[in-house]
């Protein structure tokens, strides 16, 4: 490349300025995107490295990094590249660098893609440098970036453009690399207690494992209508059948069609296992244990600021009945009511609209979602939920309306939900074709019986503890994130037409 390309007549529009250097650099250098560049160190091990060079301090040691560029300063005789690790200053001068490098200068603009070999050293001020020696164009940016400092003001823009996002906003990209770190935690937990990972199918002919609303697709080839899981559940428990292992899990994506919230979306993320020969107060002393290793990995402590709470994931958590919280909270004991019509005028009573058809135990778990879900910030593990809405959990003891289900519930959420399995295959056949006649009744025609599933358990399941935890939630906890949407690399949105 020449001096010439210093002084050749640019339009003023940002966009098009890039498109003529990129034409300009095609003509001067040629390739412009090389398929074949290799640094010989990242940024953060060049300043881990070099720690203890000393300010105003030149080595000997010739390196080639990698960047994209997010500052220049003295018409390039400064610049800041900043690779996935950190950043690192290039300086080239006249007395340094050679001028087939200096004349790419003025080609270069904020966002492209550079590779630099150099020296190492350190300035008067004490600024890790590399004294360029080559430069060579990796990347042109035909895009101007977000201004660094402000990155995108728009939170919309902020999700649809999640790239500049992260480019732009240290904070986002810490969050990501910590979301990261917890589902790799997640996974390490679960192997280091034993659990073998499977993974299970996406598509569906049957749904179930949940009651939601699924997506629906077609297979061409076979001819059949099929559907994107909403759980992984009645696989993952045949998994168990089969003998395959004692202890599997599965960290999967499930889809609901279904609203979309701050603490909601149509895709997300669940750790779901089952323990043979355990039960749901195994589950939930794997619940705590876990819960605090991740806190600890990500915080250093069990103990973490989310919004303007404290949060302490320190073991062992609060558990409580759920017939036992509602009778604190609004002196319905349930316990002593014997019918259906009972539960609803006790519900009424208190000041609340029911379904005219709602069971005892709907009456039950509808007041404890209005009057006690909201107070339950630290962690806390509600047990003992109603038979009614727990088709897949064994009945407590002397209490058949009750079974043996917890839902862990941290700053009013829902993060987890377990069981002690039901393995009765009578009885799961009666809960499931009851649970399919109120889906009908619902309108939910599609819905079937999973006979394939109900066909293993009839082979026989060990009894066993299930677990499903609500990985997005509870890396919004863990990442200081009020909204799911920042904690998802890429959110669901509306179209830019809506």
């Amino acid at each position: 490349m020449t001096e010439k390309t210093e002084t050749a007549t640019l339009s003023s529009d940002a966009t098009e300025v890039r498109a003529q250097k990129l034409k300009l650099l095609r003509e001067q250098v040629g390739d412009v995107y090389p398929a074949h560049f290799h640094r010989t160190i990242t940024n953060a091990e060049l300043a881990a490295k070099y720690e203890g060079l000393e300010p105003d301090t030149e080595t000997q040691d010739v390196v080639t990094v990698a960047g994209r560029v997010y500052s220049s300063r003295n018409s390039g005789m400064f610049m800041d590249i900043h690779d996935a690790s950190a950043k690192i200053q290039i300086f080239s001068h006249k007395d340094t660098t050679p001028q087939e490098a200096r004349a790419l200068l003025p080609m270069i603009d904020i966002g492209d893609i550079i590779g630099v070999t150099g020296v190492v050293r350190r300035t008067k001020r004490g600024e890790l440098t590399i004294n360029a020696q080559k430069i060579i164009m990796l990347t042109k940016s035909l895009l101007p970036m977000p201004e660094k400092w402000h990155g995108l003001s728009d939170i919309e823009l902020r999700y649809r453009k999640r790239h500049l996002d992260i480019m732009t906003n240290e904070e986002s990209k810490l969050r990501f690399q910590q979301r990261s770190k917890i589902v790799s935690g997640i996974r390490r937990f679960m192997e280091n207690d034993g659990f073998m990972e499977v993974e299970t199918p996406m598509l569906q002919s049957v749904y179930g494992g949940a009651t939601a609303e699924p997506f629906k697709t077609h297979h061409n080839t076979l001819k059949l209508d099929m559907y994107l899981r909403i759980a992984p559940e009645l696989f993952l428990k045949r998994t168990l059948v089969s003998g395959l292992t004692d202890k599997v899990f599965e960290i999967n994506r499930n889809f609901r069609n279904e609203g979309v919230s701050t603490r909601h979306n149509p895709e997300f993320t669940m750790m779901e296992c089952y323990w043979a020969y355990a039960d749901y107060e195994d589950m939930m002393d794997l619940v705590e244990r876990m819960f605090a290793e991740l806190a600890m990995s990500v915080h250093g402590s069990t103990e973490f600021t989310f919004v303007d709470k404290q949060i302490s994931f320190k073991g062992p958590f609060r558990r409580v009945p759920m017939p036992d919280a509602v009778k604190d909270a609004t002196g319905i004991d349930f316990l002593a009511i014997k019918t259906d019509e009972e539960a609803r005028a006790a519900t009424k009573a208190a000041g609340f609209e029911i379904e005219k058809d709602a069971t005892w135990g709907e009456c039950l778990a509808f007041i404890f979602e209005e009057k006690v879900e909201s107070t339950l910030i630290q962690p806390a593990h509600v047990t003992h939920f109603p038979k009614d809405i727990s088709p897949f959990a064994k009945e407590v003891p002397g209490e058949p309306r009750l079974v043996e289900r917890f839902e862990t519930y941290c700053n009013a959420w829902e993060l987890g939900n377990a069981f002690s399995e039901l393995n009765d295959p009578e009885e799961q056949r009666k809960r499931m074709v009851e649970q399919l006649e109120q889906a009908h009744a619902r309108g939910e025609k599609e819905k079937q019986l999973d006979e394939e599933f109900l066909d293993a358990i009839d082979q026989g399941m060990p009894p066993a503890g299930g677990l499903g935890i609500g990985v997005d939630r509870l890396i919004m906890l863990l990442t200081n994130s009020p909204s799911i949407r920042d904690i998802i690399l890429f959110p669901a949105r509306r179209s830019k037409a809506d």
